[in-house]
């Protein structure tokens, strides 16, 4: 399967569909590269702040990270779209519909993963965990305002 855009804008409730960009991208580790590229583009062409962008790019990376490594999806779902001229919105769904829901996990310093989680909550305003109306799995999000 190869990544490509997908016409789903009703999760981001965005009332424009020229403010949200979806992804549907296999649940390979080379997708996140794939994710960062076109949510960076994106972010770009909607000219906004850059170190809202590069947030934003951080988080989107993140949550794809964790639904690649931690479920056993066939695909991934990556969103974002601009709630309004300084709201932005990041999801990621994924197909794990087990109940279990996120992991915490408090890293050692010599651990080098186990943090992305604890990233989303320093820099989001706000973030959660649904269930995806989409694939019936996971659907995380986050809020970042500029």
């Amino acid at each position: 399967m190869s990544p490509h855009t997908t016409s789903s804008p009703q999760l981001l409730d965005a009332p424009n569909p020229e403010r949200t960009h979806w992804l549907e991208l296999p649940p390979h580790r080379s997708s996140i590269r794939v994710a960062r590229r076109s949510i960076g583009a994106r972010l770009s062409a909607w000219r906004l702040p850059g170190d809202l962008c590069a947030d934003a790019v951080l988080l989107v990376s993140e949550l794809a990270t964790n639904a690649v490594r931690h479920t056993l999806s066939a695909k991934i779902l990556c969103g974002i779209g601009l709630i309004s001229d300084t709201c932005l919105r990041l999801e990621v769904h994924d197909h794990d519909r087990t109940d279990r829901g996120l992991p915490r996990c408090e890293p050692c310093p010599d651990d080098e993963s186990g943090r992305g989680l604890l990233i989303v909550e320093e820099i989001a305003d706000s973030w959660g965990v649904d269930r995806s109306r989409l694939t019936g799995g996971n659907a995380v999000w986050a809020h970042l305002t500029a």
